[in-house]
């Protein structure tokens, strides 16, 4: 999809002088809002930026203050990984 913007010349030079390519811009800004309210995934934002890798996208993500969607049952689930991997290392000593 193709969207087409209209910013006055005297603004979007001052903008251009900050963010260097507006389209860019509006874009990563894009990506982050729709990932920030759960729209997309980091996936999708990576292809929509055409990163490199996952960590790419998480490290655009952090620096946009859209942290990675984190729940209590995600830390649940990795406290008792964790815990798993602990006892299995306490019976093998």
């Amino acid at each position: 999809m193709q969207i087409t913007i209209e910013i006055p010349d005297k603004t979007a030079e001052r903008m251009s002088a900050k963010w260097g390519s507006l389209e860019k811009r509006a874009l990563e800004i894009l990506a982050a809002e729709a990932y920030r309210g759960e729209v997309i995934s980091a996936a999708e934002v990576r292809r929509m930026l055409k990163l490199s890798s996952r960590w790419e996208a998480h490290g655009f993500l952090k620096q946009e203050g859209a942290y990675l969607h984190y729940t209590l049952a995600d830390l649940e689930q990795d406290v008792e990984a964790i815990n798993k991997v602990i006892s299995k290392n306490d019976r093998s000593i």
